[in-house]
């Protein structure tokens, strides 16, 4: 007999949601997204990957605001999601600092390859959808 005064062992007793078809279908969406964008291709010779976003982000007035709106689909995959607001505000901040970066000339482009702001998204994304 235990001495637990909640009974037998409670921790068997927690429900570990599994997520819902909704979800997965989200995180494959996103997971997508984000590979694009940050880790589609790699630096010959080396193991550092690169998506789209920094090639964007080189051309002239929009590259930067089109790689922000790509970037932005992941946000609105969390809001439709529920995600909670300081997550949500989080994921936003990301991609606020991948746009500042980005628009400094010649050092944009770089910190482009190394801010990777869908791939933290993708992250926050999972770590709520898991922590249910």
């Amino acid at each position: 007999m235990t001495d637990d005064p909640d009974g037998p062992d409670r921790a068997s007793e927690i429900a570990v949601e599994t997520p819902t078809d909704r979800e997965r279908g989200a995180l494959r969406r996103v997971r997508w997204v984000s590979n694009l964008m940050d880790e589609a291709f790699r630096i010959p010779g080396t193991k550092r990957h690169f998506g789209l976003d920094p090639v964007i982000s080189v051309l002239p007035i929009g590259g930067d605001a089109v790689a922000a709106a790509i970037s932005a689909y992941v946000l609105v995959e969390a809001v439709l999601l529920g995600v909670p607001k300081r997550v949500l505000a989080t994921m936003a901040l990301n991609i606020a600092i991948d746009v500042l970066g980005g628009l400094l000339p010649v050092v944009g482009t770089v910190f482009d390859l190394f801010w990777k702001a869908n791939e933290r998204n993708v992250a926050l994304l999972e770590r709520h959808i898991g922590a249910r």
